[in-house]
């Protein structure tokens, strides 16, 4: 995607004019007669029949002469950064297939929405098929973006491509079957991109996991033939010193959950690929770190098993052990995401020491029903500041997220005389999952991401095609790269 300062002298074969419910863009009449089309009068008449410029919709209007073959029209509702990010991936949906697209946008657009919109357009660029026949189009090869001005902004459009590609990748992970991916694949996928983004990597297989003591890991993985994994990346911006703050970030990396022997009905378990979103994003975040210079020291901790029934399963009313000491007793193995994650904050906690633990993963049904779908995901947070900081990065990103309460009041829910705590109990689901994972983050200002609630899209609108969406990649990346992502927690 690349940012032309002036109108091109002849662009693509189809132009792109993004307009907004102000109108069209103040460079459209010189954009006109490049094109041979009066633009003004174009927009009157596809309102005639029907466009409006809501965010995302399209009208296409072919020429008959010239170089110029084809214009769109493209809405772009209010202006907001949301609404640039539908349009931007709008466009590339109409984009599939061709080889270029010159765009024009509104002079003078801002910095923040014009990096929502080169996020949109690689967001609406995703596909994944293993088809052998008729495999779809392929993406748009090229985007010209311009405001008719002399101004260069392609610094602004670039940090947009890689915040865009993060959740492309997340996504990526999460659609890949899991036939494909396991524990061991994704520890592979986090070693590459390790190695391509400067990053140090650290992977625990089953065997360091079990002289390490990280039981919530190994029972969860015990009834699959594929093992776990335990995988550590670090990222350690330039001219770091002592007193750079330090995230850690815990991810889950569930590579496919049947519930184990509280086996799912089939319909929960269809798109369980996908239970391993989190591990996703946080190994997708780290890999943007460096490229965008993010000035904090950051290391993504994901737990990875694959839960499934067998004769070596762990069982309901077994007692876990995990990292550190602390012990559960399962009442449910469907519950697992929460037992992996456990021995992942523990080891934060004891063994790194940070000034921020954020944990994301998909982790509960109940956040669903307290939030719906494709609206907000579930914020846990003993920490006010940090709330407010991850809040304000879910606005930017387009990720947006809902506070949710932490009462010390439903810790009698997940109590038992036989251990620390069982791993599920009757009750606000949601909140229970988070108070049982608190007991484990020390007195480290936390956060935890239950991003269920918006995992998965229904249909291909807005960013998203149908299907998992990758969910957290841009949150935690634009949290993390921002000016001042830990300010006022502590």
């Amino acid at each position: 995607m690349a940012w032309q300062p002036g109108l091109p002298v002849h662009g693509a074969p189809t132009w792109v004019i993004v307009v907004g419910e102000s109108g069209l863009p103040a460079v459209a009449k010189e954009a006109g007669e490049r094109l041979g089309v009066d633009l003004g009068r174009l927009l009157e008449a596809q309102q005639a029949t029907g466009f409006t410029p809501s965010a995302g919709a399209t009208a296409a209007y072919p020429l008959l002469d010239g170089d110029v073959t084809e214009v769109l029209l493209v809405g772009a509702g209010d202006g907001t950064a949301k609404d640039l990010r539908h349009a931007g991936a709008a466009i590339a949906r109409f984009g599939r297939g061709k080889d270029e697209l010159t765009t024009v946008v509104a002079e003078g657009i801002d910095d923040a929405t014009l990096q929502a919109f080169a996020e949109g357009v690689v967001l609406g660029s995703f596909t994944y098929t293993q088809k052998t026949v008729d495999p779809g189009k392929p993406v748009l090869t090229r985007l010209t973006l311009t405001d008719g001005s002399d101004a260069v902004r392609q610094p602004v459009v670039d940090r947009g491509v890689v915040i865009g590609r993060t959740g492309w990748l997340a996504r990526k992970f999460a659609t890949t079957p899991s036939n494909e991916k396991d524990p061991a694949w994704l520890a592979a996928r986090a070693t590459e991109l390790a190695a391509a983004t400067g990053l140090e990597v650290t992977v625990w297989d089953e065997k360091k996991l079990a002289a390490d003591g990280f039981g919530g890991i190994l029972a969860v993985g015990k009834g699959s033939t594929r093992p776990p994994r335990f995988i550590r990346l670090d990222y350690v911006p330039d001219g770091a010193t002592k007193d750079t703050p330090y995230v850690v970030l815990v991810g889950k990396g569930i590579t496919y959950d049947t519930g184990g022997l509280s086996l799912k009905p089939r319909e929960g378990m269809v798109s369980m690929k996908r239970d391993m979103t989190g591990g996703g994003s946080v190994i997708a975040t780290l890999s943007a770190l460096r490229e965008l210079g993010a000035q904090v020291k950051v290391t993504g901790l994901i737990c990875s098993a694959e839960n499934m029934p067998s004769g070596t399963s762990y069982r309901p009313d077994d007692v876990i052990r995990h990292y550190g000491g602390r012990t559960t007793e399962v009442k449910n193995t469907d519950a697992e995401g929460r037992l992996v994650m456990a021995d992942g904050l523990a080891y934060a906690v004891k063994e790194l020491k940070p000034d921020v633990l954020v944990d994301v993963a998909t982790l509960t049904g109940a956040i669903k029903v307290s939030l719906g779908s494709m609206l907000y995901g579930g914020l846990f947070a003993t920490d006010d500041a940090l709330a407010d900081n991850l809040a304000d990065a879910g606005r930017v990103s387009g990720e947006e997220l809902w506070r949710m309460p932490l009462p010390a009041e439903y810790e009698d829910l997940i109590s038992t005389p036989i251990a620390d705590s069982v791993n599920s109990s009757k009750g606000p689901g949601s909140i229970t999952a988070a108070l049982f994972l608190k007991a484990f983050t020390g007195d480290v200002p936390w956060a935890h991401l239950d991003l269920s609630s918006i995992a998965e899209s229904p249909a291909d609108r807005f960013e998203y095609s149908p299907g998992a969406t990758g969910a957290g990649a841009r949150l935690l990346t634009t949290w993390l790269t921002s000016d001042t992502p830990t300010s006022g927690i502590g």
